[in-house]
């Protein structure tokens, strides 16, 4: 009897990236209202990750391990979150063309498999991006890429043409940080060790 994953985050990026790491998780996206308040864009999107995954927690039973993330991008303090409409795309675009920004990404694990946890943690990551004339603006965002994203970009997608540079986790800018996360997972005790 293996232990159940739960992703509470209907990202396809996320769930991709979780089964790059060979875990298949079950998709209950939390419907939690989010709440983007805090201090500094970490300390948010931990707050956030946790409080998607005790949302979902509440449904599961024992056995089961819930995942939540959160991520925002931060560039001169300011915090941007998806997008609402096409006009805060292109101004949220307009401030990360030739700069170099922060993606932030919130994960909160809580462990009903084992030893019962709950650990919560951020990555932070730097991406510079060229600049980009208005024009390559507007022609990115009639792509529709922008639309569901922290930040108005996907990284992995039609934005990496304008990508200069990355310090950190790369996986952390499309969703979820899971070299770190495979680590914390293994301090739970949830990780079986895999045997050939």
């Amino acid at each position: 009897m293996g232990t159940h994953f739960v992703l509470a985050s209907a990202s396809p990026r996320r769930k991709q990236l979780m089964e790059q790491i060979g875990i298949l998780p079950e998709i209950m996206p939390s419907r939690k209202e989010e709440e983007k308040e805090g201090t500094g864009p970490g300390e948010i999107v931990m707050k956030l990750s946790r409080q998607k995954a005790l949302e979902v927690a509440g449904m599961y039973g024992e056995g089961t391990v819930i995942i939540g993330a959160d991520t925002v991008v931060s560039i001169h303090g300011r915090i941007l979150g998806k997008p609402a409409n096409h006009q805060e795309a292109v101004e949220m675009l307009l401030l990360l063309q030739g700069n170099t920004h922060q993606v932030y990404t919130g994960v909160t694990v809580i462990s009903k498999a084992g030893e019962m946890g709950q650990v919560s943690f951020f990555e932070e990551t730097d991406v510079s991006v060229y600049p980009m004339s208005e024009a390559e603006i507007y022609q990115y965002i009639k792509s529709g890429e922008p639309m569901d994203k922290a930040g108005a970009y996907g990284i992995q997608g039609k934005f990496a043409r304008y990508i200069q540079g990355i310090h950190g986790d790369y996986n952390n800018v499309v969703g979820l940080p899971v070299g770190r996360l495979y680590q914390e997972l293994k301090a739970l005790g949830v990780m079986e060790e895999e045997h050939d």
